[in-house]
């Protein structure tokens, strides 16, 4: 094996040649993004890249100077257009062909669009790219009526930035709350909250079924028949995984990705996915899932890297994630369906809280916000699978840490 290509430009992407490096990997190594700059961070693009906090050389989680060591041949704004699994293969749009010993597809996704009457206007924009925000950030710095479609994270930190910008905000959430699909209806209701008190509006069960407009958005029609009017829409419904190369080449996909097993190889043993383009089953959760995270992205990758150079480590982390939103830091870790407990320790009164969810008595997954050691100390508790009592998680006299070090004793 001499030659391994690496399709994307993310996380994963980054994290690939990393441990390539790490390993003393010194074989041919080619790296593919569709996009004009090298690995990069997407987190900040709805936060801090697009309030100006911080600027584009700040974004990529490697230097230049590391693909160059590396000796990887990097190909920016190119597109991979098929993989041929049998010749071991990779088209480019360029017309070039690229040959692989072993291929990491670390596609991730793309924004899904909206596709009511009117959602072609201007004025609409996703916040996946950072060309996404740099085409929204002129506009976004004009605009005074905002409006958010989607009450999810992208959507409520882009909701956050303007406020602290002074725009009016409003956003529209189409199921019953924010944050659904994620959080408890005790934690939808806490952000529901800071973000009323910071001054955007939230409004639930407003499914958007048109836009208005000549030539650019001027207000939004829901299905209950109200209208609302805006300048700007930034929406955030989710996210499509780019599985067609993959399906394309006959590999097995699953209608959420492409399958993969727990050393990260697809149907094809010399082919891989990681990151947000991978559907799998979790051996932590026992069901199959995809997951948008970048620790999911970093440890996918470092998993599929082993494996090719011949250490089977399969893939067993404890997800987590974050959001930043009125610089208040929201740590998730775990996963939390099927809890049938919440406990609550802290005040969410005062912005500080962990919302602990359990199942049978064990810790399954903990929602942070101001809580660095709760956070620290769940990932280790949430995998040890241990019992725990209610009265012991809300005691807030005791300082978690020595909590912890008691129940993994």
């Amino acid at each position: 094996m001499t030659r391994i290509v690496i399709i994307g430009g993310g996380h994963a992407a980054a994290q690939a040649v990393t441990s390539l490096r790490q390993k003393k990997f010194d074989g041919e190594v080619t790296l593919i993004t569709d996009e004009g700059m090298i690995p990069y961070q997407r987190p900040p693009l709805s936060k801090m890249y697009l309030s100006g906090e911080i600027t584009a050389d700040r974004l990529p989680i490697l230097r230049d100077s590391a693909y160059e060591g590396m000796g990887v041949d990097v190909k920016l704004n190119t597109r991979a257009t098929q993989v041929d699994k049998k010749a071991k293969t990779v088209s480019l749009n360029n017309g070039e062909t690229v040959p692989y010993d072993k291929l990491v597809l670390a596609t991730g996704g793309r924004a899904r669009k909206l596709t009511c009457e009117g959602s072609d206007l201007a004025g609409i924009h996703y916040v996946r790219t950072i060309a996404d925000t740099d085409k929204l950030k002129p506009e976004f710095e004009a605009a005074q009526n905002i409006l958010v479609i989607g009450g999810g994270y992208i959507g409520l930190e882009a909701a956050a930035v303007a406020r602290k910008f002074g725009k009016t905000v409003t956003v529209l959430e189409a199921e019953d709350r924010i944050l659904q699909r994620v959080v408890a209806p005790e934690v939808s209701a806490f952000y529901t909250q800071i973000h009323t008190e910071e001054g955007a509006q939230i409004l639930t069960n407003q499914m958007v079924t048109s836009i208005e407009g000549t030539d650019r958005v001027s207000a939004v029609h829901t299905k209950d028949g109200s209208r609302f009017e805006c300048d700007l829409i930034i929406a955030g419904i989710g996210l499509i995984a780019n599985s067609e190369i993959a399906e394309e080449a006959g590999l097995e996909t699953h209608p959420a990705g492409i399958c993969i097993n727990e050393f990260c190889q697809t149907s094809d043993e010399d082919i891989y996915a990681v990151g947000d383009v991978a559907w799998f089953e979790h051996s932590l959760y026992q069901r199959n899932m995809r997951i948008e995270s970048v620790q999911n992205a970093v440890d996918q990758a470092k998993t599929a890297i082993l494996h090719i150079l011949g250490e089977e480590k399969p893939y067993a982390e404890l997800p987590w994630f974050w959001s930043d939103q009125y610089g208040l830091k929201l740590q998730i870790a775990g996963l939390s369906e099927g809890y049938d407990k919440l406990v609550v320790r802290g005040a969410p009164s005062e912005r500080s809280a962990a919302f602990f969810y359990m199942k049978e008595g064990k810790i399954i997954a903990v929602d942070c916000v101001g809580r660095i050691a709760e956070f620290m100390q769940s990932k280790k508790l949430i995998p040890a699978g241990i019992s725990v009592d209610r009265a012991v998680l809300e005691d807030d006299s005791k300082p978690f840490k020595e909590i912890a070090a008691e129940l993994l004793a």
